[in-house]
C-alpha cells in the first residue's frame, strides 16, 4: 500500500460503521468474515450491499450464493475477532432453521437473510448485492467500529432528544 493508500486509510477510518459478520454455507459447513463495509441499498426491492477484497476467501464464498448479514451488538468484540482471523477459545454458536438461505449466528443484534442479486466490480473489491428475504432483530445497542478499534455507544442523554425533536414513535 502507498503512503497515499495508507493516508486515505487512515482518512476513512473516521467514519463510524457498524460491525457485521457475513456468513454462508459451503457444502454444509458455515462460513463467515469481520464486514464494516455494509449499507442498506434499497426499500423496494429489499437490497442490502456487502464489499469484500476481491482476493479474500470471503469473496469468493460468497459468488453467487446465499449469504446473511449478522449485525454485531456490544459485547460481541471476540466474535467479530474470530471472523477477522483471530479465533479465541470459545467457537462461534451457529442457528440453522428450515427456512435458512445461509447459517446465522447465535446472539447477533439483528440478521438479514439475502438471496444473491448482483455482484459488481469495486476496484480491489468486489460489492454484492442481496436481496433480504428474511430478516430479525432484537433490543440492544450495536458494535462499533472507529479509527481501527471496537467501541460502544454511550447513552443517549433524554435532554438531547427533548431538544433535538424527536419524539418517541417520531423519527422524521
Amino acid at each position: 500500500m502507498t503512503s497515499d493508500g495508507r493516508r486515505l486509510r487512515t482518512c476513512l477510518g473516521h467514519f463510524a460503521t457498524g460491525v457485521t459478520v457475513v456468513t454462508c454455507d459451503i457444502d454444509g459447513v458455515p462460513h463467515g468474515a469481520t464486514v464494516n463495509a455494509f449499507t442498506a441499498v434499497s426499500l423496494d426491492p429489499a437490497l442490502v450491499l456487502v464489499s469484500l477484497h476481491r482476493e479474500s476467501r470471503a469473496a469468493r464464498h460468497l459468488d453467487g450464493r446465499p449469504f446473511t448479514v449478522n449485525v454485531l451488538g456490544e459485547g460481541q468484540d471476540a466474535l467479530a475477532r474470530h471472523f477477522a482471523g483471530r479465533p479465541g477459545s470459545a467457537p462461534p454458536r451457529w442457528v440453522r432453521t428450515g427456512t435458512d438461505r445461509a447459517p446465522r449466528l447465535a446472539g447477533s443484534l439483528a440478521t438479514l437473510a439475502c438471496t444473491p442479486w448482483a455482484a459488481h466490480d469495486g476496484g480491489d473489491h468486489r460489492i454484492f448485492l442481496g436481496r433480504v428475504e428474511e430478516f430479525d432483530h432484537r433490543p440492544g445497542r450495536p458494535l462499533v467500529f472507529y479509527r481501527g478499534e471496537f467501541r460502544r455507544l454511550g447513552p443517549v442523554p433524554v435532554r438531547s432528544l427533548l431538544t433535538s425533536g424527536v419524539q418517541e414513535g417520531n423519527t422524521a
